[in-house]
C-alpha cells in the first residue's frame, strides 16, 4: 500500500490490545502509523502481561498520547470500573497481535483480565488479528477457537500470513497481517453493524 494511501475509517475511538506475540514488538511502528493517518482518532491502548516483556508501555503512551493500561486488574480501588469504560469508551476494537493464548481464551468465553471481559461484553466490532507458532493452524482445537470467534456477529477474524520464526528461522509461523489490511476489516464489519441497527431501527409498514 502506497504510503499516502490509507483505508477510510469512520471509527472515532479505537482500542488496541497487545497481546503476547513476539511481533507485538512492532507496535510502536503501526501506532505512530495509526497516529499519522488518522490523527482525529482516539487510540487507547491496552497490553497484556506478557506483551509488556516484549515491548515498552512507556513509549506506546507517548505514541498515542495517553496512558497505556496493563491488562490486570487494578490493586486500588477505583471509581469506575476499568473493563466498563473500556467497554463505554471504544466505539472500534482491534487486538493487535493476537496470541495463541489470547485467542484461546478469548474464544472460550474467559473474562479473567479487564481487557478479555470488556470484548466479553462490546457489542462494538472487533477485529482479531492472529500472530502463531510454528504448527499452531494444525491444532484442531486452536482453529476450532478461530472458528467460534469468526461465528460472532461482532467479531472478524483476519487471516494470517507467512510469517518467519523467531526461532527455527524458517517461513513456518503465521504472523498478523499489515495493520492497514486489519483496519479495512475492522471498518467492513463496523458499517454491516452499522447497516443493521439502522435496519432494526427503521419504522415498520403503517395501517
Amino acid at each position: 500500500m502506497n504510503a499516502r494511501q490509507v483505508p477510510e475509517f469512520g471509527a472515532r475511538r479505537l482500542l488496541v490490545v497487545g497481546s503476547g506475540a513476539i511481533s507485538v514488538m512492532q507496535l510502536p511502528f503501526w501506532l505512530t502509523w495509526l497516529t499519522s493517518s488518522y490523527p482525529e482518532l482516539e487510540v487507547e491502548v491496552v497490553l497484556t502481561r506478557s506483551a509488556e516483556q516484549f515491548v515498552s508501555s512507556h513509549a506506546l503512551s507517548v505514541l498515542v498520547g495517553r496512558e497505556t493500561i496493563s491488562d490486570r486488574w487494578p490493586a486500588e480501588p477505583q471509581a469506575q470500573a476499568l473493563h466498563v469504560r473500556l467497554t463505554e469508551w471504544s466505539d472500534s476494537v482491534i487486538v493487535y497481535p493476537a496470541c495463541m493464548n489470547f485467542v484461546s481464551r478469548l474464544a472460550l468465553g474467559l473474562a479473567d483480565t479487564p481487557a478479555l471481559l470488556a470484548l466479553q461484553c462490546t457489542p462494538s466490532p472487533i477485529a482479531v488479528a492472529p500472530s502463531l507458532p510454528p504448527g499452531a493452524l494444525r491444532n484442531p482445537t486452536f482453529t476450532g477457537h478461530l472458528k467460534s470467534l469468526e461465528e460472532r456477529p461482532n467479531v472478524v477474524v483476519a487471516p494470517t500470513q507467512a510469517a518467519t520464526s523467531a526461532t527455527t528461522g524458517r517461513k513456518d509461523a503465521a504472523g498478523a497481517p499489515p495493520l492497514w489490511k486489519v483496519i479495512e476489516l475492522v471498518e467492513g464489519l463496523r458499517r454491516d453493524l452499522a447497516a443493521e441497527t439502522a435496519g432494526d431501527e427503521a419504522p415498520g409498514p403503517t395501517t
